[in-house]
């Protein structure tokens, strides 16, 4: 069988068949490869027969003439050949409901749309979803109605969070907390851990950005008392006998997830036992909740349901396993099921209507305290094969399928995420029906969206589940069409967007993002040029700053090396490479004094931990980017970092909690300095632009 025949059906599907690695080094995907992750794609490719009618599907689903949606730009034609003739009839019904009515000209373009929304094109009896994009997402002085705003925020692990109360694990009542006092020093924004939902019947399994679904939320992270009153949840509390268990994960330093998470739940069932039959606008407003989650909403708690049905039955909880009657969620059996446990079914919509209040009084409180931007939303750039959003949405899902990210400069070996991701024809089949709905939740509560590895947009990373990750390839996505998707919804919504380029990324890519107003990120530690740290003068300005991320370690933990201290004691690297480690370590160092040193920010010939961590914090803030996130373990000095990438269970990931109340967490002298001098010199980069 010819490898350039499997090659040319390869590219059709989208597999970037050449690529250059993160070392610049080009590299090209072996025949095997390609054969077995067009397999998972769904086109058989294992005799020349199989690949050429995998080759004729694939040029029917790319012709475009049966796409349910459409996407395209504000004020520009839109030229429909093939699909439709031209001088064909049509009508436009806007979203407004207006109505208007032509004829495709000689090349069978459409005239431009001026509205932008999703309107309704028909021609020939045909009904096609038209979605009319803005050119760019709001920006941040879009946002603030000021010229050249330089704003900042924090960013916050939501789970490590800490009030009194809080049974040990972080929640919205702590990040009302956070908000007001980040707002009261000058804060416009709070970005959050993702907050996606995740496996109730499964407390293992916490990684945030491992979740069930993109499309809800984590019940977990909900403050019932600040929905039902604090009555209600002293009543709960009590009657559920957990104020011993409470305190007592109140006063561990890490978060204990399985227990944390056994009494949140028995929390919730307690008090959705006592709202069942209660009249008031309370129950009206959940009863409008339900109703308006149709049967997104229903199929997402029929899963919760089934898979604690399943786990307890002694059944694998991953749908991919279970019986064939409830692969299906709209299959009979599912509904029968459904039925049958119309109580528990319940429950977890009425977890759903408290997390999504308390989110949404979240954001509130943020704005009510000035801030110009709110909650910045944490979108992870999967969803778990073995989950809801995998299981209500299978056509638009590659569940056979890995995430990953190949060997680059920070992970020799590559990585798999172990998540499911879209697949390319099952969203254009579908209208980009999950995709929009994903960005609908996420934005529906915030001020801004952060887009976790937004290559993914373009291409991602895949390989067969169990292959390990030298044996993947990049993936091609309908890039234009997301990105305008994602304009029109932040557009609707007035949200911010924030793309995490971090990695390889495409040639092109940022410039792209930047015409359409998506920060990127930039982040100190990695601002460097051939061993010299970039000038905050030189830094971008289409792209947020910051001084580390969830991933990276803290400013006072680099500089002490405790990151090395840490890959090592977890095995991720030998004793022979750690003492090649910290010789670099030092390099770099010595650098990042020198460019403190030289931007004005650090003086004194030994300065200390203190005097390093606040020059750097100045010297973002004084860059050109229009925002600046300082996470809260830089804003606290901490040395440790939330997340260690890599193998192995030995670093606490996402378990880690800040000793102080969310209520005075920002209030310590030296904390209120380093957030003071960051404000200050946001202040001052503001106004030299505008000189």
């Amino acid at each position: 069988m010819s490898d350039a025949l499997l090659t040319r059906l390869a590219k059709a599907a989208g597999i970037n068949i050449d690529w250059i690695d993160a070392f610049d080094n080009p590299q090209t995907v072996t025949p095997q490869t390609q054969r077995a992750i067009l397999e998972q794609l769904g086109f058989a490719a294992q005799t020349e027969e199989q690949i050429q009618t995998s080759l004729r599907q694939l040029e029917q689903d790319n012709s475009g003439t049966s796409a349910p949606l459409i996407t395209h730009d504000q004020n520009k034609p839109l030229c429909l050949s093939p699909r439709f003739k031209p001088g064909s009839a049509y009508r436009l019904t806007l979203e407004s409901g207006e109505t208007q009515n032509g004829h495709l000209d000689e090349s069978a373009t459409l005239g431009p749309v001026v509205d932008c929304g999703y309107h309704l094109l028909t021609i020939d009896n045909e009904h096609v979803t038209l979605a009319v994009a803005p050119l760019a997402c709001p920006s941040v002085d879009d946002l603030t109605g000021e010229q050249n705003a330089r704003i900042w925020g924090l960013t916050a692990q939501l789970y490590s969070l800490r009030r009194p109360g809080d049974g040990g694990l972080g929640d919205t009542g702590a990040l009302e907390l956070l908000v007001h006092q980040a707002a009261e020093h000058g804060a416009d924004a709070v970005a959050i851990s993702p907050v996606h939902a995740m496996f109730t019947a499964d407390t293992s399994n916490y990684s945030p950005y491992s979740p069930s679904s993109r499309m809800f939320f984590n019940i977990l992270h909900s403050a019932p008392g600040q929905i039902l009153g604090d009555q209600a949840l002293a009543d709960a509390v009590s009657q559920s006998g957990l104020q011993a268990e409470m305190k007592r994960l109140e006063e561990l330093d890490l978060v204990d997830w399985p227990a944390a998470s056994a009494v949140r739940i028995k929390l919730l069932r307690q008090l959705h036992e006592s709202f069942i039959g209660q009249g008031g606008p309370q129950h009206e407003d959940f009863v409008a909740f339900t109703a308006a989650g149709g049967t997104a909403l229903a199929q997402h708690c029929r899963f919760e349901a089934l898979h604690a049905f399943m786990l307890s039955d002694g059944q694998p909880g991953d749908w991919r396993q279970w019986p064939q009657e409830f692969r299906d969620p709209e299959s009979p059996a599912v509904e029968r099921f459904a039925t049958e446990h119309q109580s528990e079914v319940d429950f977890h919509c009425f977890a759903q209507w408290l997390i999504t209040r308390s989110l949404q009084r979240a954001q509130k409180a943020a704005c009510d305290a000035g801030m110009r931007v709110g909650l910045i939303a944490d979108l992870a750039v999967g969803a778990h094969g073995s989950g809801s959003q995998t299981w209500t949405r299978q056509s638009e899902f590659l569940p056979a399928i890995s995430v990953g990210a190949p060997p680059d400069i920070l992970n020799g070996n590559g990585q798999n995420w172990g998540i499911s991701a879209f697949s390319p024809s099952g969203l254009k089949a579908n209208g980009f029906r999950a995709f929009i709905e994903m960005l609908r939740a996420n934005l529906a509560y915030a001020g801004g969206i952060r887009i976790d590895h937004v290559m993914g947009l373009k291409r991602l990373w895949v390989m067969p589940q169990g292959a390990s990750p030298q044996d993947g390839a990049y993936l091609d996505y309908p890039f234009e069409d997301q990105l305008r998707l994602l304009a029109l919804e932040a557009w609707r919504h007035k949200a911010l967007v924030v793309g995490e380029d971090l990695g390889t990324v495409p040639s092109g890519m940022r410039e792209e993002l930047a015409r359409r107003n998506i920060l990127g990120m930039r982040v100190l530690l990695f601002e460097q040029d051939k061993g010299v740290f970039i000038p905050s003068a030189d830094w971008p300005q289409d792209a947020l700053a910051t001084t580390t991320t969830h991933d990276l370690p803290s400013i006072t933990g680099w500089y002490e090396g405790r990151d090395i201290d840490w890959r090592l004691e977890a095995g991720h690297r030998s004793a022979e490479q750690t003492e090649d480690d910290r010789p670099l370590r030092e390099e770099e160092k010595a650098a990042l004094t020198a460019a403190l040193r030289k931007d004005g920010r650090l003086y004194g010939n030994q300065p200390g931990p203190a005097e390093r961590l606040m020059a750097s914090i100045e010297f973002v803030g004084s860059t050109p980017a229009p925002l600046v996130l300082l996470p809260l373990e830089d804003a606290l000095g901490s040395v440790e970092q939330p997340n260690l990438p890599g193998p192995g269970a030995d670093h606490p990931n996402w378990r880690r909690r800040w000793t102080a109340d969310a209520a005075i967490m920002l209030s310590e002298p030296s904390v209120e300095d380093r957030l003071e001098r960051l404000a200050s010199a946001r202040k001052s980069k503001r106004d030299t632009l505008n000189d």
